[in-house]
């Protein structure tokens, strides 16, 4: 009976780090997800199988990251973010390339992407560098906070890979956006990120990624190459009309038009198959997770958790943001997946291990739901 008693109550102490309100919603996420998804991947079951190992494998992490008290996450953060930039440089120097880019590095059978861990240890390192400063920062912790967001980001560039690095910046940006950065900074960033965006375009990106962003002016110009996936993602979206085709009757997806349609567009596919009402349904989901989990933030324990909770909310809100642009043809396309919707192990695990801590580094007080 005392075994019995002690084993639940263990058990009791482990999900009372969880946020149930917030637990919830993302179930439902997932559920839509994996209801698009053995769509979009022409009922395949091996694939879902291996997504339903993904979601158990991310579900333990969310868990096991609600456990990490927020002192012993700002201890580790230096560490983690050192790791995280010795693997990204490991992965230049003899990463696995697949699909012209160097993005991967292989231990035996498991392949994973050391980016994704950037998303966590940046605004980590970031948040644990502001814990020890008086805010609002000065200029001086804005320029070391900067170039550390600006080290991983060139080398994730390096790869290449901007729609990475992208969400590896704003994760970083918002934690010093959070700690309060004067307004005449804050202009002087966006000045210069404005100024600097010529110099990136004509020396520093690719031809094909150059192409991308002339496609999004024109799609029509190249409808078989560059401007294919746009032009098939926004006539799936279109054609779904307000009600949808009904699930698993998306013409588009199932007719094999629509590229990538389990990972980055499978926000097409959810679009015409469950229609403007669903997109809303579906969006609403999503707005309400950011919100809940700024929320959240507001209840950290210390400095560190609060600046942390608000980069990854807001974070979560870029990822969405960017994904459902590009498919609907008002963004380039970088190669970012739909949150918890898309295919993607490596993905699923940074978002939950996320979601993990920031439930995890609330305070506990009464009165709150």
């Amino acid at each position: 009976m005392d075994r019995s008693v002690g084993f639940f109550g263990s058990i009791f102490r482990l999900l009372s780090r969880i946020d149930l309100i917030m637990f919830v919603v993302l179930l439902i996420l997932l559920t839509l997800g994996g209801l698009t998804l053995y769509s979009a991947s022409g009922e395949n079951m091996h694939m879902m199988t291996r997504h339903a190992i993904h979601l158990g494998l991310s579900a333990s992490i969310m868990l096991f990251a609600s456990q990490l008290p927020s002192s012993f996450l700002n201890r580790m953060s230096v560490w983690i973010y050192a790791i995280g930039i010795m693997l990204l440089i490991l992965v230049i120097i003899q990463g696995t390339i697949g699909k012209g880019a160097q993005r991967w590095l292989e231990v035996g059978s498991l392949r994973f992407q050391p980016s994704e861990v950037m998303k966590l240890a940046v605004p980590m390192m970031v948040a644990s560098y502001f814990s020890h400063k008086t805010l609002p920062p000065r200029f001086r912790d804005i320029f070391v906070a900067m170039i550390l967001v600006l080290i991983p980001m060139l080398l994730i560039v390096k790869q290449p890979d901007l729609g990475t690095a992208l969400l590896v910046g704003s994760a970083g940006f918002f934690v010093i956006y959070f700690a309060g950065i004067a307004w005449k900074w804050l202009i002087t960033v966006l000045v210069t990120a404005v100024g600097a965006a010529p110099l990136l375009f004509f020396y520093g990106m690719h031809d094909y990624q150059r192409q991308r962003i002339l496609t999004l002016l024109d799609p029509t110009s190249d409808r078989l190459g560059s401007g294919y996936h746009i032009i098939q993602s926004t006539i799936a979206i279109g054609s779904g009309g307000v009600y949808g085709k009904g699930w698993l009757n998306g013409d588009q997806s199932r007719l094999d038009f629509l590229p990538e349609r389990h990972t980055d567009f499978i926000f097409a596919v959810f679009g015409e198959e469950f229609g403007l009402l669903g997109n809303i349904l579906l969006l609403s989901i999503y707005v309400f997770i950011i919100w809940r989990g700024l929320y959240l933030a507001t209840k950290g324990q210390d400095t560190f958790a609060r600046l942390l909770g608000g980069s990854l909310s807001l974070t979560f809100f870029v990822y969405l943001f960017v994904n459902t642009g590009m498919v609907s043809g008002i963004l380039p396309v970088v190669g970012v997946p739909l949150p918890l919707v898309s295919y993607g192990g490596t993905s699923m695990v940074t978002l939950m291990a996320a979601f993990g801590l920031l439930m995890g580094m609330r305070k506990r007080k009464k009165g709150y739901v």
